[in-house]
């Protein structure tokens, strides 16, 4: 028999597929894709245990939720009820072409008091179609049985009933289990982060079709809004003014400094003579203009070399209410 953990490559999802691993199930982790979250810790993990990893992109339907969530946000842009009933839908969906019984997950009950209390794991379990072939082995005996554990597919007893925020009771689990190294519990997704979130208003606000690139572009440098249409993207550094590069779309335009060096400044949208001399100012702004009253500043599109403009050198902080 097969069961499919959803897997995060946390402390938690490693004990939860462990747990049924070590009751004569086959287990595959299937990790979900985003630009906000990767999934390079799940990698690790996984193979530090000798797991199956499957790893499967779901940017688009998770944007829907992250646009429209039916049961709100957290603090910042974190959808995390929908979110985990997104996955664990999807999760259901793959159980009959993986050739999986029931879905595993590493939730535990009143760890996070929003997405983890017994009423939303309750929600979630329901609102994925999966009711009650979701397993959840570290919290198992604080909620009803489960549809694998009545059929005797797993055997009740041998999972848990831990609860609330502690982490004790998994790092003695772990121990036991003989499981290797574990990741700290860093948070791996951006939509808990308020710069990330900030920016990601601001983009979900101003177009209708988000494309990747545009939310990889939130990932770096400093982000202006110019005009109701135009945005503007500065590098912090030699990492980010090539990542910017890359990122540029076939209708942005690249900003340099000619006079000394400085970031790499991407604008995407309308592109009114306003705009060009706002983003020029904050290119030099921004800019090692070594003493210089006036500088100047390449305009490419493409590859191709549009005009170099010349302005006055201001102080970053006339920039300041234009950040995002």
């Amino acid at each position: 028999m097969k069961a499919i953990c959803v897997f995060s490559g946390g402390l938690d999802s490693m004990l939860a597929a462990e747990i049924i691993r070590d009751q004569g199930i086959d287990v595959l982790a299937l990790f979900f894709e985003t630009p906000f979250f990767g999934p390079d810790k799940a990698a690790s993990s996984a193979g530090a245990m000798g797991l199956a990893l499957k790893v499967v992109d779901i940017t688009q339907r998770h944007l829907e939720v992250v646009r429209h969530p039916k049961h709100g946000y957290g603090a910042h842009m974190n959808p995390c009820v929908d979110c985990h009933s997104l996955m664990f839908q999807i999760a259901g969906e793959m159980l009959k072409p993986e050739g999986a019984a029931f879905a595993v997950t590493g939730e535990v009950l009143g760890q996070r008091p929003m997405s983890q209390n017994k009423g939303a794991l309750n929600r979630i379990a329901a609102e994925s179609g999966l009711h009650d072939l979701l397993v959840r082995p570290l919290s198992a005996k604080l909620l009803s049985p489960t549809l694998p554990e009545e059929r005797g597919w797993i055997q009740r007893e041998k999972l848990y009933g831990f609860q609330g925020r502690s982490r004790k009771p998994q790092m003695e689990l772990a121990r036991r289990l003989n499981l290797p190294d574990y990741p700290s519990p860093a948070g791996g997704c951006l939509l808990t982060e308020k710069v990330f979130s900030r920016r990601l208003k601001d983009l979900l606000a101003g177009t209708t079709e988000v494309q990747t690139k545009d939310l990889e572009l939130l990932k770096s440098g400093r982000h202006f809004r110019i005009g109701p249409n135009t945005k503007v993207v500065v590098g912090r550094n030699k990492e980010e003014n090539e990542r910017i590069q890359s990122l540029a779309g076939e209708q942005d335009i690249i900003l340099k400094s000619i006079n000394g060096p400085g970031p790499t400044v991407l604008v995407s949208g309308e592109f009114t003579a306003e705009v060009i001399e706002t983003a020029v100012g904050i290119t030099i702004a921004y800019s090692d203009t070594a003493g210089r009253k006036i500088s100047k500043v390449g305009i490419k599109k493409g590859k191709a070399d549009i005009i170099t403009l010349s302005a006055p050198v201001q102080d970053k902080g006339v920039f300041r209410d234009l950040m995002i």
